[in-house]
């Protein structure tokens, strides 16, 4: 890091730190005191009233400067973070999109997938079914020749008594 990255680093950091103690209570006291003290100092005889308000006014004014010197500084800075942020976000976005072409992607192999299972699940039912038919026709026709043995024997049995 450079010389002068250092002192502009260490410049924001001053301009950040006065801002902030600007925006508070502490301030606020410390100025209110400091107004009272200017105002009574010619009411005590230690300086006129014009030469306290020439340094309250040019004090004032020289604060007034600088705080808008420091504060645009602090919204520069905001301003770089909230557009370094923003980059962030749409490339989270962009990310986000990504992944949703992949669930969609996911969901419709599911989708085939679950096609297929079913398809698989009908061909067993298929074949079960097949199977279950041949099984019964197997049976009748084992009945059926049991039958047509039975009718022979009883035909030779009336055959042998004649």
């Amino acid at each position: 890091m450079t010389a002068r990255e250092e002192r502009k680093i260490k410049l924001e950091r001053v301009a950040d730190l006065a801002t902030r103690w600007i925006g508070s209570i502490s301030s606020l006291i410390f100025h209110s005191f400091f107004f009272i003290i200017a105002f009574l100092l010619p009411g005590m005889g230690i300086v006129s009233f014009e030469r306290m308000l020439l340094v309250l006014t040019t004090v004032v004014s020289l604060e007034a400067i600088y705080l808008a010197i420091f504060i645009q500084m602090s919204v520069n800075k905001n301003s770089e973070d909230i557009e370094i942020i923003q980059e962030n976000v749409e490339e989270i976005q962009e990310d986000v999109e990504e992944i949703q072409e992949d669930i969609e992607e996911i969901e419709e192999n599911i989708d085939e997938i679950q096609k297929d299972v079913d398809e698989i699940q009908e061909d067993i039912e298929s074949d079960t079914e097949e199977e279950e038919l041949i099984e019964k026709q197997e049976t009748q026709t084992l009945a059926n020749i049991q039958n047509i043995l039975l009718k022979l024997q009883e035909e030779i049995e009336i055959l042998k008594r004649k």
